[in-house]
């Protein structure tokens, strides 16, 4: 495996969505989140590792130590097994194991890691009960993202639709169209934060520069292959990233995404793409030891 990361990042998702759904929420029919006090929209962290890990999981498909541990369809269990088998464990015994090994957590931890690209990015609890406790440990991953919230207040709309497939034969004889209801944001410009400690990639996963590129990469191209009704025209806008010279940083996080502003532009009254926003960077005031490189 290669060398950890050795330098603190921390990074700026801007992504908008036209005429779709970036995020339903199941609470309230589907419609796209939105915090009720200010209007603003939302999109959770687990959406937009979502799409992460289903990138990776297409780019480097086959390829080992690239495999996605929360996916569809998967039992969490059954990939805990691989970390016994693979150690010569029975799995239903582990408690007894680990009492005889005191580096058998240790050492199912790093096959975790070795073999999964998520856990190596963003950490996994990788406990599960079935015929007694599977432990193979909790690992906090050194890349953590945060809720992204639209730089201006969305209004969703709910779109009536019609369909000639009728569901049932007794509703054939009765109606020729059904009616249903979907919801889109016209548009809307999202930011996200995320944070990557070189201390815990060193410590913890082995997050290596390899990985870090690819993170960079699925970023940039998560909607990409993500397209849907729903999400027809969804896109990554800007990555902006600040890389630290040191494992522990030389600046506070939240110092550098103040720096980070987008504004509205021109007199456009409400905004309709993303040419009506114009994002600046106030590269002036880095602090020392900090660069910014900007992508997309």
């Amino acid at each position: 495996m290669s060398e950890p990361i050795r330098n603190r990042y921390e990074f700026v998702i801007f992504f908008d969505v036209e005429n779709g759904n970036p995020n339903g929420d199941p609470d309230a029919g589907n419609m796209p989140r939105v915090d009720p006090e200010t209007g603003y929209g939302l999109v959770t962290d687990v959406c937009l590792k979502r799409k992460i890990r289903n990138y990776v999981e297409t780019v480097k498909e086959g390829e080992s130590g690239y495999r996605i541990y929360i996916k569809d369809n998967v039992p969490l269990n059954a990939s805990d097994k691989e970390a016994c088998a693979y150690l010569g464990v029975d799995a239903d015994k582990l408690k007894e194991a680990k009492k005889k090994d005191e580096h058998l957590d240790e050492k199912l931890r790093d096959f975790m890691c070795a073999n999964f690209y998520d856990i190596r990015t963003f950490g996994a609890v990788m406990t599960t009960f079935v015929k007694g406790a599977l432990n193979c440990g909790q690992v906090r991953g050194p890349v953590q993202l945060g809720f992204a919230r639209s730089v201006d207040p969305i209004l969703p709309q709910e779109i009536t639709i019609t369909r000639s497939a009728i569901t049932t034969e007794a509703d054939a004889e009765k109606k020729g169209i059904e009616m249903g209801r979907k919801y889109i944001v016209p548009y809307g410009l999202y930011r996200a934060e995320g944070y990557i400690s070189a201390n815990l990639a060193r410590k913890s996963t082995g997050f290596s520069q390899a990985d870090l590129d690819l993170l960079w990469s699925a970023i940039l191209n998560m909607f990409e292959n993500d397209h849907s009704a729903a999400r027809g025209k969804m896109a990554v806008r800007r990555l902006i990233i600040f890389k630290h010279d040191s494992e522990l940083g030389c600046a506070p996080a939240h110092k550098l995404f103040e720096l980070v502003r987008a504004q509205r532009c021109g007199d456009t009254a409400v905004p309709r793409s993303f040419s009506d926003y114009a994002i600046t960077v106030d590269e002036a005031h880095l602090p020392a030891g900090v660069t910014c490189t900007q992508m997309g």
